[in-house]
């Protein structure tokens, strides 16, 4: 049968390490490429061409989620699979919204992310137990749907602001201009409804954001 090629994405080598052994025990699954943060993920993409990607959310400099956006502007068909720390519904739809077709938690078991990563190599969508009860639970309020009407790329951007980067930092980040970064910080304000810095930082922590920078 097939092997289905893998690109693993995390920023901790040991983790890598842990799932290439997991991995490696399967039949018809192979780690072709490791990365730490997106850029080198992104490139290893390219150059290798996995069936699967495996990503987290929280890399260094540029998050998951923009290099789940670049991928697939890179190549619409690709296979993406999130497997991540954070159970915050929103990160989960944002990654989706971004073009995974999985988001698996890294409180599953081991046979779930192997499951998952054999749906996702057949084209079908899956999340782990954890992120779909919450979603089925979850009942939005008024600023939750604001921040989903985020698009993939404000999300990112409101995600550097509140880390403190500047308008400059976050065009050399994204690979924007600086005039593009300072006009997404006026419209995301304007679609979470708050006049100023302070309010949208306090919004971002009350809604969790921040989880993306632990």
């Amino acid at each position: 049968m097939p092997y289905i090629r893998i690109l693993l994405v995390d920023d901790h080598a040991i983790v890598r390490e842990g799932y290439r052994g997991l991995l490696a025990k399967q039949t018809g699954m192979t780690v072709v490429a490791e990365a730490g943060n997106a850029e080198q993920a992104y490139q290893q993409f390219k150059t290798c061409r996995p069936g699967v990607v495996i990503t987290d959310i929280s890399l260094p400099g540029s998050s998951g989620l923009e290099l789940i956006a670049r991928i697939k502007q890179h190549t619409d068909n690709a296979k993406i699979l999130v497997f991540s720390m954070h159970q915050n519904p929103d990160i989960a739809v944002q990654a989706l919204r971004a073009g995974a077709l999985g988001y698996v938690t890294k409180s599953s078991e081991p046979e779930m992310l192997l499951q998952a990563i054999r749906d996702v190599s057949a084209g079908r969508h899956v999340l782990s137990a954890d992120i779909a009860q919450i979603l089925a639970l979850e009942k939005l309020g008024h600023e939750q749907l604001a921040l989903e009407s985020l698009t993939v790329r404000e999300f990112e951007i409101l995600r550097l602001l509140v880390a403190g980067k500047s308008h400059a930092e976050i065009a050399r980040i994204l690979h924007i201009s600086a005039k593009t970064a300072g006009n997404c910080h006026y419209l995301i304000k304007r679609k979470l409804g708050v006049c100023s810095d302070i309010q949208l930082t306090k919004l971002a922590i009350k809604l969790d954001v921040l989880e993306l920078l632990t």
